[in-house]
C-alpha cells in the first residue's frame, strides 16, 4: 500500500483559517472563543468515521486538485466511485492514508487526519498513487523503484511541499527548496510501507527522481496551489475539447 505519512501542522485551508482568525481575535476575541467552543459542542456528536466522510464528500465535491484528478481517472477508463473506492479506518502509527492497489481502494486514517486540510492533501495524494496505477503497470510490491516514483510525483504535485506546509514543518530553503522536500516526503513515505533500509530507499528515489519529478501528469505544471490547481483543471478539460475536435 503506498502510503502517506502524517503531516505536522496546519495545512493551507488551516493556515488560511489561523491568518484569519487572527485578525479577528484583535478586536472579537471573546466570538472566536465562544465559536471554538461551539465547534467543539457540534463536533462531538460525529464519531470519527462520520467526520471522515463528511470531510470527504467535501474535498471530493470542492477541491480542484482533486476535481481534475477524478476527471484524468474517468478520462483514462478508471471512473471512481466514493462507496466503491474510499474506505475511512483507524490506522496504526502515524500514517494519514494509503492506496491498496491490490482492491484498487484509497484508505483514509480517520483518527490521523485532523482537519479539512489534511482530507484534501491525503485525498489528492492517494488519487496521484490511482493515477498512476491506472495508466502504468506499477509493480507496487516487489519493485521499489516504482514505488518510489510514485511517491516522488504525489509529493510533487499534491501540495504537501507548499511553502505554507513547509513553514509549518519549521523547513525553510531557497535554493532548490521543492525538490529537497519531494525527495524527503518520498523517503518518509516508502519508508512508512516497506520495511528495507533507508540507504536502498535513498538509492531508489535517486535513481527515478528526475524524470518522475519531471512527470506533471495530469496537471501538466507544478500546482502551487488552488489557483494554479484550478487553471490546470481548466487546461486539462480544454486539452479534452482540443483532441476530440482533431
Amino acid at each position: 500500500m503506498a502510503g502517506a505519512p502524517e503531516q505536522g501542522g496546519p495545512g493551507p485551508a488551516a493556515g488560511e483559517q489561523l491568518q484569519q482568525q487572527h485578525g479577528v481575535c484583535q478586536v472579537f476575541s471573546e466570538l472566536v472563543a465562544q465559536g471554538k467552543s461551539q465547534q467543539r459542542f457540534f463536533s462531538s456528536f460525529f464519531t470519527n468515521h462520520q467526520k471522515c466522510q463528511i470531510m470527504l464528500l467535501k474535498t471530493l465535491e470542492t477541491n480542484p486538485y482533486v476535481k481534475l484528478l477524478l476527471d484524468a481517472m474517468k478520462h483514462s477508463g478508471c471512473a471512481v466511485n466514493r462507496e466503491r473506492h474510499f474506505s475511512c479506518e483507524d490506522c496504526n502509527g502515524n500514517v494519514s492514508g494509503g492506496f491498496d492497489a491490490s482492491t484498487c481502494q484509497i484508505v483514509l486514517c480517520q483518527n490521523n487526519i485532523s482537519n479539512q486540510g489534511h482530507m484534501n492533501r491525503v485525498v489528492t495524494h492517494e488519487l496521484i498513487h490511482a493515477f498512476d496505477h491506472c495508466r502504468a503497470h506499477v509493480d507496487w510490491f516487489t519493485n521499489v523503484r516504482h514505488l518510489a516514483c510514485s511517491e516522488i510525483r504525489a509529493a510533487n504535485l499534491s501540495g504537501d511541499c507548499s511553502l505554507v506546509n513547509e513553514i509549518f514543518r519549521l523547513h525553510f530553503g531557497l535554493m532548490r527548496h521543492h525538490q529537497t522536500c519531494v525527495r524527503d516526503r518520498a523517503m518518509l513515505s516508502i519508508l512508512a510501507v516497506r520495511n528495507i533500509s533507508k540507504e536502498v530507499a535513498e538509492k531508489a528515489v535517486d535513481e527515478v527522481f528526475e524524470s518522475c519529478f519531471n512527470d506533471y501528469e495530469p496537471f501538466g505544471r507544478i500546482p502551487h496551489g488552488k489557483t494554479d490547481a484550478k487553471y490546470a483543471h481548466r487546461d486539462f478539460q480544454n486539452r479534452d475539447r482540443y483532441y476530440s475536435n482533431i
